[in-house]
């Protein structure tokens, strides 16, 4: 990687009253990579990315975007800098009430002033890119398969350009297959856009089929950023584990085949 970071994370610390879930934490999201993040149940993973993203409030450190301090930044300055960013959340977080074409609209609504017209040809544009077909714009979330509403929480995410993606367990609740091709479809993309994107996953196979480097929370910190393969001879004990537990070596052998 180059070294260039988007954004930076630094001596954060995050906690839910006496309970510490942060501290000291310190990562780098650089430019143009797909970053995966894992750790165990509890390490915070969600709280960091909802942190980051001003969802959650730090109790302590800083996070700078294109070197700047987020925590100095006035509303205005804020909201500019978050709408370059694009959010998939954990289960898609579509709104139930709205067609496809509708909850893809939504960030153009509350952040652009352009033609309903023009909104809805861009939101078109999104859903192919992200892999649908037109004739699912006019269908109502209830409607569609685990793996649809991914893509329409993709589309959603893409909508006002995004310069980075942050996504939430992206392959969660898919069959190996549907969660093969979303991979692909991220890969794809980060690709022919430019796009950063952090990921925080537990799919084995996407860390190894997609990630450029892959961040391990554990200890209320990043205990290890690096590309997949050289974390495989990281000492820590939960490290060793995840990676070379009966999936890790299924995930492995599958991409050595």
């Amino acid at each position: 990687m180059s070294g260039d970071a988007l954004i930076s994370v630094r001596n954060l610390r995050t906690a839910f009253g006496a309970h510490v879930v942060h501290d000291n934490l310190n990562l780098d999201i650089e430019r143009g990579e797909i970053l995966g993040v894992v750790g165990g149940s509890g390490t915070g993973k969600t709280v960091l990315l909802n942190t980051i993203l001003g969802l959650k409030s730090a109790d302590g450190g800083d996070i700078l975007f294109n070197g700047r301090h987020f925590s100095e930044l006035g509303l205005s300055e804020r909201r500019q800098i978050a709408s370059h960013w694009g959010v998939l959340f954990q289960n898609g977080a579509l709104f139930t009430s709205l067609s496809v074409l509708e909850n893809v609209m939504a960030p153009l609504r509350e952040h652009v002033d352009m033609p309903v017209s023009l909104m809805e040809e861009i939101a078109g544009m999104k859903l192919g890119l992200a892999g649908l077909d037109p004739s699912a714009a006019t269908r109502f979330p209830s409607e569609l398969s685990g793996g649809m509403r991914k893509r329409v929480a993709l589309a959603r995410a893409l909508a006002l350009d995004p310069e980075i993606l942050f996504l939430d367990e992206p392959t969660a609740g898919l069959d190996p297959i549907g969660a093969a091709a979303f991979d692909s479809l991220i890969l794809e993309l980060s690709r022919a856009l430019g796009l950063t994107v952090m990921m925080i996953t537990h799919d084995l196979d996407s860390l190894y089929e997609i990630c450029d480097r892959v961040a391990v929370l554990a200890d209320k910190r990043v205990e290890a950023v690096a590309p997949i393969r050289e974390l495989l001879n990281h000492p820590h004990p939960w490290i060793r584990e995840y990676f070379h537990g009966p999936r890790g070596r299924a995930a492995l052998a599958g991409k050595e085949s």
